[in-house]
């Protein structure tokens, strides 16, 4: 039997009938999202350790939330209250395709718009660690990063022991040098009721660990810090808390405390910061290095002319730096600024000796020959012809005094040529210590030219200089004469 067309009310009926099918089928329904998916319905730890296992697949991003330069997506929220100060740490972990993030926000007021950022966000497996005060509610925003379509994530929320050495009465010992050690979750350490703050320190610290030495010889030690820039180092003696007298404090992590210790006597080393950050701090104890003491001088050839500049150039291992110089300049005179200017009368030779102390006493000593030698030659005489034709050859003189020492003296002899000088020669010769009217004379030939002659003069100029010496007095090294006629 044939089956009757559908009138198109009965086509109508069956459409609507199969999409209502379509929607309400479970195969095609979605997954909610995380309990805890808005900031309204943020997770509540009531204790800690506390550890959860969260599906972000489905989670979203509400209007208004927060992010601290880290593009994070698909969020769900926790929080904490402390009822005392504690360091806490949250870890999140996933797989490199969920791609975790977490990020720490104090609650300074209410709602999204009172939330106020702890740092820069974390990633997988990157403690955040922060310091939470009592009564204060904290939240914290997991998420996936960008690229990240969200997955299973486990969170890890808990306390932060103090380190071992936090208090005074538990002051790690120091019993051979050199010493070193590390100590990890210093967001943590306290300070107690009447521990002294720093002579040094700018600002009251956070925390503070503690070590004791009693030291078997006397000597300078150094105390030297390491992985964290805001921490002070100083050292007491006292036998109590509330009884200890500073003798040394460093602010800063990159120099060394240096401290003279007696043996048999107890000392104590207390490290303060603003430990918020959790930064691991290293401190190492040793013998001090002793300082390293250098100058230099110049002119390094100084004549009795010269006011010789002496520069310290001294060298302390430990950074504390110089508060002293003692200097010995061989001739009878002192001086004891960093970097004197010294004028010696005669020539000779000179021991000068550097003395210098740093600021917590260490001293070092270093010396150096300093010769004094006055180089001085002169060109006194000079004869050239007063007159010669083109292509004559005449003699030209320079004659030469030294009259402190024997000397190698060269001498250049140039002529005038259109628009400056032309060199004819150079002469090298001894030059004996002779009176001011006796001179060693060097002999140069010179063969006139049609150039000279269509200039219609030449003027000589000649230069005297000791080898390998400086002359103290240069001015009467250089001469010129007076114009030789040329004509054709």
């Amino acid at each position: 039997m044939r089956q009757r067309p559908l009138s198109g009310s009965r086509l109508a009926g069956v459409i609507l009938a199969s999409v209502a099918t379509v929607i309400i089928s479970p195969s095609a329904a979605f997954a909610a999202p995380p309990s805890n998916d808005d900031f309204a319905n943020a997770t509540v730890i009531l204790s800690l350790p506390f550890s959860d296992t969260v599906d972000t697949t489905e989670a979203t991003t509400e209007p208004g939330e927060p992010f601290v330069f880290c593009g994070m997506q698909q969020t769900v929220w926790y929080s904490v209250t402390p009822t005392a100060k504690a360091a806490i740490q949250v870890q999140v972990t996933g797989s490199d395709l969920t791609d975790p993030l977490v990020a720490i926000w104090r609650a300074d007021g209410p709602g999204l718009a009172g939330l106020s950022p702890l740092g820069e966000c974390k990633g997988s497996g990157v403690p955040f660690d922060f310091l939470a005060e009592a009564g204060t509610t904290y939240y914290i925003q997991i998420g996936n990063g960008f690229f990240s379509s969200g997955g299973i994530l486990s969170v890890d929320v808990q306390e932060i022991p103090p380190p071992a050495n936090d208090t005074f009465a538990s002051a790690t010992p120091i019993s051979a040098l050199p010493f070193s050690d590390t100590v990890v979750g210093t967001i943590a350490a306290g300070v107690e009721p009447g521990e002294p703050m720093p002579s040094c320190g700018s600002q009251p610290p956070t925390g503070t660990l503690w070590y004791s030495v009693t030291p078997a010889v006397s000597g300078a030690f150094a105390a030297r810090l390491a992985g964290f820039f805001q921490a002070t180092t100083a050292a007491y003696t006292g036998a109590t808390l509330t009884g200890l007298s500073e003798i040394g404090c460093n602010p800063f992590a990159f120099n060394s405390l240096v401290i003279h210790l007696n043996a048999g006597t107890t000392y104590h080393i207390q490290i303060s910061g603003v430990f918020d950050r959790n930064p691991p701090v290293t401190l190492t104890l040793d013998v001090a290095v002793a300082p390293v003491a250098n100058f230099a001088h110049f002119p390094s050839d100084a004549s009795i002319f010269d006011s010789v500049q002496f520069f310290d150039a001294s060298f302390d291992p430990e950074q504390v730096g110089f508060a002293s110089w003692a200097w010995d300049f061989g001739d009878g005179t002192t001086a004891t600024d960093c970097c004197p200017a010294h004028r010696y009368t005669a020539d000779g030779d000179y021991t000068v000796r550097l003395t210098v102390t740093t600021f917590d006493g260490r001293t070092a000593s270093t010396s150096q020959l300093v010769q004094v030698r006055t180089h001085d030659v002169a060109i006194t005489k000079f004869s050239v012809p007063k007159a010669a034709s083109a292509g004559q050859t005449r003699q030209i003189t320079v004659g030469v005094n030294s009259n402190r020492y024997p000397e190698t003296v060269q001498v250049a002899l140039v002529k005038s040529v259109a628009g400056g000088f032309q060199q004819i020669g150079v002469l090298t010769l001894s030059v004996p210590v002779s009176g001011a009217n006796r001179t060693t004379t060097f002999t140069f030939t010179y063969t006139f030219t049609s150039d000279d002659a269509t200039i219609g003069k030449v003027t000589f100029k000649a230069s005297a200089s000791p080898v390998n010496a400086r002359d103290a007095l240069p001015a009467d090294n250089e001469a010129i004469a007076p114009p030789t006629k040329v004509s054709n």
